[in-house]
């Protein structure tokens, strides 16, 4: 049995504790994927990752084994950016807030390519997020979006596309 598989078990008896531990164990990735969906924007990355721990632990019993518990958190990440994107009314295909990238917090190239992604439609960012930031497959990406794995890599190769095509147009401005 897996680390998680242990914890899961104990949280699912009830031990708190154990569930602290798993939160521990998968808040930075849970919270950079969210952050980056997000388009930068610390503070609701935040909030939309307190509402994943909270809805995980009280629907733990859920929680089917044949997946990893970080893919199943993801997914219930995605569902709740969706949910707040269409609470809020934003439009999630254009759902940018330029300059929300701290320049103090890495180098320029990173920074712009933050910047570049927060411009992609989410759906493509989250896409891209899985496969290439976080390391997921094609066919665990698609399970945590909830979508065909074809339509999956569709949005990774439009989004990679639509990334090459800001890159570009960033290094031609500033030549």
């Amino acid at each position: 049995m897996t680390e998680d598989g242990l914890a899961i078990q104990r949280a699912r008896a009830g031990d708190a504790t154990a569930f602290d531990l798993l939160v521990r164990r998968h808040q930075s990735q849970l919270r950079a994927f969210l952050l980056r969906l997000t388009g930068g924007r610390h503070a609701l990355a935040d909030d939309l990752a307190q509402d994943t721990f909270l809805l995980a632990w009280r629907k733990l019993a859920q929680f089917r084994e044949d997946g990893s518990f970080i893919g199943w958190l993801l997914r219930i990440a995605w569902s709740r950016y969706l949910m707040e994107a269409r609470r809020r009314k934003w439009e999630p295909l254009a759902d940018t807030e330029a300059g929300s990238v701290d320049p103090r917090q890495g180098h320029i190239d990173r920074l712009d390519l933050e910047q570049a992604l927060a411009q992609v439609a989410p759906v493509e960012r989250a896409a891209l997020t899985l496969c290439c930031a976080l390391g997921f497959s094609h066919p665990e990406a698609a399970r945590i979006l909830d979508m065909p794995l074809g339509t999956l890599k569709s949005h990774v190769l439009r989004g990679r596309e639509k990334l090459r095509m800001l890159m570009l147009e960033r290094d031609v401005t500033h030549d």
